[in-house]
């Protein structure tokens, strides 16, 4: 193992987790990290320092002058005020800059020019907090803050040289790099169907929709970064779907869903927005496709909530009884389940991230997922057709009561099963962090370090996160995409912390891992199926994802940012 960040490993069943080699873009999280959270930092130059004199200082010399001085003409008397005014320590001045290698954090570059007097510095953070050290003469000092939550803060930094009576201040807007989420109504943005947010025709192949996040559906400007759950429908060919900020942003080579001919195929997508207010979708096929956008939420630095993630745990399971009446959810109704206040789940909630799952339908329908109060949606979290299983990431509102609802759209029964995997809440302090998508395994290739072969069946890959210098620090959740291709059968993909820290070089290999009973995506034999994770990596730094089908598989697996309390 090394100071790369990920270090990647074939977990056996039964058996022992074995490390295999490290993966050698596994740094590439943690430079996303930094290159993301730079971006918002501000630099006040040293000729922008506001100087002051004390008024105690400047009566006291005034009324001595007065007593000893000669009479002056009015041109010297000026002479002799500017002179005062100056001071013992003419050069003070102070050149201040902020920047950020975290969600939440500030590196702040203070830099002192003054006579050698010793110096009292005050730092206020703009958010009711300061600190307080003392300088000689000319000096560089460094500090670092965290916020408690997102948004702009007014930094000040006031450097006094009492012997003198003269103060120096300077300082600059900061803004978090991070954001904090706002849930919202499911509501549709773009459906290129009917010329919702958009022309009335197809995506050709190759070509892109542009979606209108700030300043549509009260969604405000300023806004990061938006959760949308994207559907491709009306395919004739295979292809896939990218997301991405669009003007003054690369395409990424990444993938957010892929979709195969007749079929209607729904991800949820959390994108940032770009400078002009839109998202882009670009349709990676050769054929066009329609292209369905709904909003669930989206992220900026003022009034919003943090997130928490947890152990993926089962909340409803119609088949058992769990949560929800036990035997299927009839055609066109809805079910309330409670959400805070169970199993870890604080009450006074704002949102929570589902797992959703549609097994045994009787007809081809659709799911929404919404607040326990309000009317159904128009919106829908995911897509299926007779004898489909079929999961969906989902963010969804929960009403004042902790509870939210499951509305079946189809005109046929279908068992519904539902996983929690975080929540979101005021008193949650991990921040969304955003950054360029890229890949970090791919179980085709070799390219990014793996040499265990397909995703074996029945058994699982541990990605472990060192805790060495590499890794960023309060990282809550990973968010990632991901995908399982080449499917040999009928499965399904398991995402949860490991029990257990990755062995040391030379140590003996971590005990075999319990088998989770959540899923996070299935598949059939021949699909290739991505959904969005937001998978917490624990106590010990390690996520294990788990193939639960029969036969093997090949696992993608793609960041897209990351939550963090720092």
């Amino acid at each position: 193992m090394t100071a790369a960040f990920v270090a990647a490993g074939l977990g056996i069943i039964p058996g022992t987790a074995q490390a295999a080699d490290p993966v050698p873009v596994a740094a590439g999280v943690a430079e996303a990290i930094t290159k993301a959270s730079t971006s918002q930092g501000f630099h006040s130059p040293a000729d922008r320092t506001v100087r002051t004199t004390l008024p105690a200082a400047t009566e006291g010399k005034t009324k001595a002058n007065a007593k000893t001085a000669a009479p002056q003409t009015a041109g010297a008397a000026s002479t002799e005020q500017a002179a005062l005014d100056a001071g013992a320590n003419p050069t003070l001045a102070v050149d201040v800059s902020g920047t950020s290698y975290t969600a939440h954090g500030i590196e702040l570059t203070t830099l002192i020019t003054s006579a050698d007097f010793a110096l009292d510095v005050v730092i206020d953070w703009g958010d009711g907090k300061t600190d307080t050290v003392t300088a000689q003469g000319t000096a560089e000092l460094h500090h670092s803050h965290t916020y408690d939550k997102s948004g702009e803060y007014q930094v000040q930094v006031k450097v006094t040289d009492a012997a003198n009576a003269v103060q120096a201040t300077n300082g600059g807007a900061f803004l978090t790099p991070g954001a904090d989420f706002t849930p919202h109504a499911p509501t549709r943005l773009l459906d290129t169907r009917n010329g919702t947010g958009a022309l009335l025709e197809k995506v050709p192949g190759q070509g892109t929709a542009r979606v209108k996040v700030a300043g549509n559906a009260a969604i405000p400007a300023g806004v990061t970064a938006v959760a949308l759950n994207v559907t491709v429908t009306e395919t004739v060919d295979s292809g896939h779907i990218t997301a991405w900020p669009g003007a003054g942003y690369d395409r990424p080579v990444t993938s957010n869903l892929n979709y195969t001919a007749g079929h209607s195929v729904p991800n949820l997508v959390i994108v940032p927005v770009g400078e002009d207010g839109y998202v882009e979708l670009f349709n990676g096929g050769w054929s066009a496709v329609d292209l369905i956008a709904d909003v669930t939420g989206y992220f900026t630095r003022s009034s919003g909530s943090g997130y928490t993630s947890m152990t993926p745990a089962r909340f409803v399971d119609t088949r058992e009884g769990v949560g929800a009446p036990a035997g299927m959810l009839a055609a066109r109704s809805a079910f309330t389940t409670p959400i805070g206040g169970l199993q870890g789940v604080p009450q006074n909630i704002k949102a929570v991230a589902l797992n959703v799952t549609v097994t045994e339908p009787q007809g081809p329908g659709h799911l929404t997922a919404f607040s326990g109060t309000g009317a159904v949606p128009t919106a829908s979290n995911l897509n299926f057709v007779p004898g489909q299983t079929v999961a969906n990431a989902v963010i969804v509102p929960v009403a004042p009561d902790g509870t939210i609802k499951i509305f079946n759209g189809a005109w046929s029964p279908t068992h519904v099963v539902v996983d929690v995997v975080g929540y979101y809440s005021t008193e949650s302090k991990a921040a969304f962090l955003p950054f360029t998508p890229f890949r970090t395994l791919d179980t085709r290739v070799e390219e990014y370090g793996w040499t265990g072969g397909r995703f074996r069946a029945r058994e699982y890959i541990t990605k472990g996160f060192t805790p060495e210098a590499a890794t960023p620090a309060g990282v809550e959740a990973y968010v990632l995409n991901a995908t399982v291709t080449e499917t040999g059968g009928t499965g399904f993909l398991s995402v949860a912390p490991s029990p257990d820290a990755l062995p040391a070089p030379g140590d003996p290999a971590a005990p075999a891992a319990a088998r989770p009973v959540s899923s996070t995506l299935n598949w059939t034999a021949g699909t290739t199926v991505p959904n969005l994770v937001q998978a917490s990596d624990g106590d010990h730094g390690v996520i294990n994802f788990w193939n639960q089908g029969h036969e093997d598989a090949d696992l993608v697996l793609d960041v897209f940012g990351v939550y963090q309390t720092k």
